[in-house]
């Protein structure tokens, strides 16, 4: 059975941070240990409820897509084992599935988003401008409707409770300079393309996605963090997709889509969530991780 874990506690291991899923701790050798927890966040609000085996998913997932898409962009894992590093006395089989070791890398302070589709906040600003991040778009596109090409449409990174909001690629250059923002637009755009191909051989519309990268002390650029997961992309199942509605997905916009009904001003702390949205949010997770990775977790 897939473990829960809402919070991590490893005594004797430096805490560094606690972000809306992950807690990183520091690791001797300019390293780290990333460890998914099952708290889920949505509109930037961490919401009070785990989705059991969330984490356990999530990790697997992502360390699908490291391995798959490595010939593209290198990443931050290290492969190091568990064992090695856990403090003594911690259980294993809680954390072996959810938490891995990486390198310690200089984060690039933006979220590096990438679009083949025109849903979500990008449809609200398409709507209202015709454009967006600063790229003009053809007239008369439709909600969930595929984009001539796919595009980086980049994003701040916001603090836990705080909202992204997106921004030109002139502000990207403004904040780390042209050429490592030519670095991150150009990978992004790699590893979708590479990604939604993938994914669309398996039935599966990859909409978008939003990836972190970091350097290291000789300027290398790696993708870090999470990659291609229910949390940070867009997933349709392609035989339910319809352009001009939002089509159902393998992602947290099930929650999303619930949290709409409420009357609530998505702003912490965020409302309790009904234990049928949450088995059914684990159970996209987990056809999403079965349809595309072909694991199954016991």
């Amino acid at each position: 059975m897939p473990t829960t874990l809402l919070q991590s506690n490893l005594p004797g291991l430096e805490l560094i941070h606690r972000g809306k899923v992950r807690d990183v701790y520091a690791l001797p050798g300019n390293r780290l240990l990333i460890v998914a927890t099952d708290r889920l966040s949505a509109f930037d609000v961490v919401l009070p409820d785990p989705i059991p085996g969330k984490g356990e998913m999530l990790t697997q997932i992502s360390n699908f897509w490291f391995g798959k898409t490595e010939h593209l962009v290198p990443n931050h894992l290290l492969h190091t084992p568990l064992s090695e590093v856990l403090p003594e006395g911690t259980d294993l089989k809680l954390y072996e599935k959810r938490a891995v070791v990486t390198r310690r890398l200089k984060p690039v302070p933006v979220e590096a988003i990438a679009r083949g589709y025109l849903i979500g906040s990008g449809w609200k600003d398409y709507q209202a401008t015709g454009s967006l991040c600063g790229i003009t778009l053809p007239a008369g596109l439709q909600q969930a409707q595929q984009l001539p090409e796919p595009i980086f449409t980049p994003s701040t990174k916001a603090a836990v409770g705080d909202h992204d909001e997106n921004v030109s690629f002139d502000a990207v250059v403004a904040a780390v300079g042209s050429e490592l923002a030519e670095q991150v637009r150009a990978a992004t755009l790699s590893i979708y393309k590479w990604a939604a191909a993938y994914a669309a051989e398996r039935g599966i519309i990859l909409a978008d996605t939003k990836l972190e990268f970091g350097t290291d002390e000789h300027g290398k650029l790696y993708v870090m963090d999470e990659m291609l997961t229910p949390d940070s992309s867009r997933y349709w199942p392609a035989d339910e997709y319809r352009v001009g509605i939002s089509p159902p997905s393998y992602d947290k916009q099930f929650v999303r889509d619930y949290l709409e009904t409420l009357d609530w001003n998505k702003t912490a702390p965020g409302p309790r969530v009904p234990a049928g949205v949450i088995d059914g949010t684990s159970a996209k997770y987990a056809e999403a991780l079965q349809r595309l990775a072909g694991i199954v977790l016991d």
